[in-house]
Order: structure tokens, then sequence, then C-alpha cells
């Protein structure tokens, strides 16, 4: 019998590429990691240790901005997952329905984050827009220009609106991939619809929705430019979070060292929650 030797000179294409991306993203980690530890006075570089992170780390305002993030993130993640869920599975299974439901459904994924700021900013306002101006109709005070409730509502309610197709179309296509013998035996056992979502549709979407757990829970955690079009992170710091403290550091203060050490800090922030979900959401799939 002859055996066939595995040629791995395929890797060679994409090596170009790895290098490429290896050095665009360790370069400038790099760069962030010495202005974090050092103090540069013109010219001059001066060794500081860690004095800019247990500077950074004692800011109340970084305490009260992460408090803020944390409550966005769970809060979206609360939300865009049932109801995430809940669309996919009502969603058409067959016929020229599928597609226009995919192509209506994945319409706010398609639209940049500055435009959906902008709508969002329009749509909210009191006298000109359509949702603030329903909202004064029905007697309510809303405000989101200088109500901090309404402003922190407005842009999770954005948040959810934007993202919550992702999550549909992650599970959907989840549910597209079970085979129909799972649910033909179903039948036969005369199962209910709750028993087949419990023993049969969410067991084969737990890898499904650890991906849509991570990449939600990442973007959530980076959100800048939607809060900041719409609010500015406004009335007061009530939609302040955590990438905006960040770009206040840098660019309104120049204030490098801090913003560097943050910026490693929020980095790590983000490494630790998703290996938290992560961990957490395989344990569960396991039991």
């Amino acid at each position: 019998m002859i055996e066939k030797t595995r040629s791995n000179r395929a890797w060679l294409l994409v090596l170009p590429m790895t290098i490429l991306v290896a050095f665009s993203a360790i370069v400038p980690l790099m760069t962030v990691v010495n202005y974090s530890l050092q103090d540069i006075l013109g010219n001059t570089k001066v060794y500081v240790g860690f004095e800019w992170f247990r500077k950074v780390l004692r800011d109340p305002e970084l305490h009260a901005a992460f408090l803020r993030q944390l409550l966005f993130s769970f809060s979206v993640l609360a939300i865009q997952l049932p109801l995430g869920l809940g669309i996919s599975l009502v969603m058409p299974r067959r016929g020229w329905a599928v597609s226009a439901s995919l192509v209506v459904l994945a319409l706010p994924l398609l639209i940049p984050w500055n435009v959906v700021g902008t709508i969002w900013q329009i749509f909210g306002r009191s006298d000109i827009g359509m949702g603030g101006s329903t909202l004064v109709d029905l007697g309510l005070h809303y405000n989101y220009t200088a109500n901090r409730v309404d402003a922190w509502l407005t842009v999770l309610v954005m948040d959810v609106w934007h993202w919550t197709p992702l999550v549909a179309l992650l599970c959907y296509s989840g549910l597209r991939s079970i085979p129909d013998a799972y649910y033909q035996a179903a039948s036969i056992d005369g199962a209910s619809n709750w028993s087949v979502f419990r023993y049969i549709q969410l067991p084969k979407l737990k890898n499904v929705l650890v991906i849509a757990v991570l990449l939600r829970f990442m973007d959530s955690f980076m959100i800048y430019t939607e809060p900041f079009v719409v609010t500015g992170g406004g009335p007061g710091n009530s939609t302040t979070f955590l990438s905006q403290f960040l770009t206040r550091l840098a660019v309104g203060q120049f204030d490098l060292g801090n913003a560097a050490a943050f910026s490693l800090i929020y980095f790590v922030f983000i490494l630790f929650f998703c290996y938290v979900f992560y961990t957490i959401m395989n344990r569960l799939g396991q039991g």
C-alpha cells in the first residue's frame, strides 16, 4: 500500500497574511505597553513602573464607567439572546418567505455604526422624531438629552435593534443544521413543542449560543460610536462607557500614560469576562 505524503506547502499561501496580521497587532501593543510604563516629557522618557496603572485603577470615574458598562453589557445579553432565539424559532423554514425574512432581518446589520447613531438621534427627538414624539403624545416625559434614564434606555434599545438580528441569524443557522430525523423521532413519540425545544433544539444550539454570547459581549463591552453620536456620553456621564472614558483620556486630555495603562486593563477585562462566559456556558452544556 502506497502512503501519500502530506504536503504543507499550502500554508505558504497564508504565511504572508499571517505575518502581516501579527506585525500589525504586536507592534501597536508593544507601543501601548511602552507608554504605560513611561512618562514622556518632550524628548525625555522617564520610567515610572506601574504608577499609571495605580492611578487609573483609583479613579472613581473609571469605577462608575465600569459599573455602567457591566450593567449595559449584561442587559444587552439578557434581552438579545432570548429575543434573537425567539425570532429564529418563528422564522419560516421553506419557500420564498425564508429569503425575504433573512434579508429584512439582516438590514440593521448592514447600516454603519455612525449612521445607526444618527438615525436614533433623530428618531428619539421629541420634536421631530417619530419615536420621541410618539412617547410624548402618550403622556410620557421623554427626553434623552436631559434625562439620564431616558438616555440610557435609548442607547440600550438602539443596541437591541441593531444587533438582535445577528443573534437571530446565528440561531436560525443552528436550527437549520439540525437533521430532520430528530424531529421525526419526536413526532413519533408525541413530543410537545416545548419538549422538542428543551431536548432537541436547545442542546443542539449550545455551540451557537456560546458564539453569540461571546460576540455580543465583546462588542457591547467596546461600544463607542452609537452612544457618542446619540448622547455624547451624557447627560452628565450616564452613557459614558469604558471606550468613551479611554478616548477622553487619550484624545481629550492627551494623557497617554494613563490612556495606555487603561487600554491594557480594558483588554484584560474583555479577555477575563469572555473566558468566564465561555467556561460557564461549556459547563452548562456538559451538564
